[in-house]
């Protein structure tokens, strides 16, 4: 026989090889069915779109956050804005006048600070080795050292880590360049996007309302009024931290003899309040450094007075005026500043109490209430409003009344004290 022909024969399944098929099945019921590679497609295609949605979002995830910060500064000058075209002014005029007052306001502290920041480092740079012989001998009057500037600089300067700083500060030059760069060009997107949200208001409420019913048109034009309100008396509550702070380091640096003690109070307070998370730490450094350039000590004491004010303005100060200007309690005012800061970092801390203020006040609108029954579990002061009315009742009695009229009050229920009148409360009705 041929070796094909072996082959071809060997090939053939025999009858007896063929797996038994259950009765009433055919070879048509093994094959896959019709709708799996379909399902298949469509799910390959599913987790495709996921996949590239959670890139896009990844990537635009800067002007998202820069839209959002836009958004709720366009909703702080928007009062002003309306103000003035209420007046004949047209929006945009109006618009661009409050940002140029906002830039100049601006400028001008920058530019005092860094007038004054010029003359106290060139001064710093003269005196320099007079600062270092002062701290050196108090350091040697004090710790009983005895060390010299000169031994003091050549270490400092053969120092590998002031070699290793300066080496890694020269590579990363382009880095630093790139950072600066992008801040601009973020804070240039942010203003822009505030001021079309300032000056284009009415024209994107209209153009949010004509896609919705009228019932949703007034939700949505309550919720924005909401968010105007809540969030001018975040900025309100955050100057007038900014004005205490800045009053309460003053004295204490002027008290202390330390240059530039208006200015200085000035930075504290506006940094420590609208700079989010890392705000507090700046505007504590430069006045502990201009203290130490006259005292050490004074240094130690400026120090110890930021930390205590920074704790004495996030637990009492800054939740009761938050409370009061925003309307939220002091403890969910706390709690969303660590929930945003922990969501979005600074951005997050610096939105999330007019935030968190506006979704309240919106949902307090729509949320049905209910009267409470009075009860000692949900008043706490029931029971000594009651003692203080049996007391005044028993002091209105006579001591030689009838033993008749003495008789205790017939007892009532727990949840009817506060209901039930008593007799005094009976006699003025009627004589009313």
């Amino acid at each position: 026989m041929p070796v094909s022909d072996e082959i071809t024969s060997n090939d053939v399944p025999r009858p007896e090889d063929r797996r038994a098929d259950p009765p009433g099945a055919s070879w048509s019921d093994a094959r896959m069915p019709r709708w799996l590679p379909r399902a298949m497609v469509l799910a390959l295609a599913l987790v495709g779109c996921y996949q590239l949605a959670i890139w896009g979002f990844h990537q635009l995830i800067t002007l998202l956050l820069n839209v959002l910060i836009a958004f709720f500064l366009a909703l702080a000058v928007e009062p002003a804005v309306d103000w003035m075209a209420a007046r004949g002014m047209r929006r945009g005029l109006a618009t661009g006048l409050v940002f140029l007052g906002i830039l100049v306001a601006a400028a001008g502290f920058f530019a005092l600070l860094g007038s004054m920041l010029a003359g106290q480092i060139a001064t710093m740079v003269e005196e320099f080795p007079q600062y270092l012989d002062s701290v050196i001998s108090w350091i040697n009057n004090t710790l009983h050292t005895h060390l010299s500037r000169v031994e003091v600089q050549n270490n400092l300067l053969r120092s590998d880590w002031l070699q290793k700083y300066v080496q890694d500060s020269a590579n990363n030059v382009l880095a630093v360049s790139a950072t600066v760069l992008g801040s601009l060009f973020n804070l240039l997107t942010v203003a822009l996007f505030s001021f079309y949200f300032a000056a284009d208001g009415p024209r994107l409420r209209r153009a949010l309302c004509s896609v919705l019913p009228p019932r949703r048109q007034t939700e949505v034009l309550r919720a924005w009024e909401i968010a105007v309100a809540k969030t001018g008396g975040y900025l309100y509550s955050r100057g007038l931290m900014a004005l205490i702070s800045g009053v309460a380091h003053y004295v204490l640096l002027e008290l202390m003899g330390v240059p530039y003690a208006p200015a200085l109070g000035m930075w504290v307070g506006l940094v420590s309040q609208f700079i989010p998370t890392i705000g507090t730490y700046l505007a504590g450094a430069l006045p502990i450094l201009i203290a130490f350039t006259v005292d050490p000590w004074h240094a130690l004491w400026v120090f110890g007075f930021v930390v205590i004010y920074q704790q004495f303005e996030n637990y009492l100060l800054q939740p009761r005026i938050t409370a009061k200007t925003v309307d939220i309690h002091p403890a969910v005012a706390f709690g969303s500043v660590v929930a945003g800061t922990a969501l979005m970092g600074a951005v997050g801390a610096l939105i999330s109490i007019p935030a968190t203020a506006t979704l309240q006040a919106f949902l307090g609108a729509y949320v049905k209430r209910y009267a409470v029954p009075d009860d000692l579990r949900v008043h706490g002061r029931t029971r000594r409003r009651r003692g203080a009315r049996l007391l005044a009742r028993l002091r209105r009695t006579p001591h030689d009344a009838p033993p008749s009229q003495e008789a205790p009050a017939p007892a009532v229920a727990q949840g009817d004290a506060e209901t039930t009148p008593t007799q005094d409360e009976q006699d003025g009705r009627s004589t009313r």
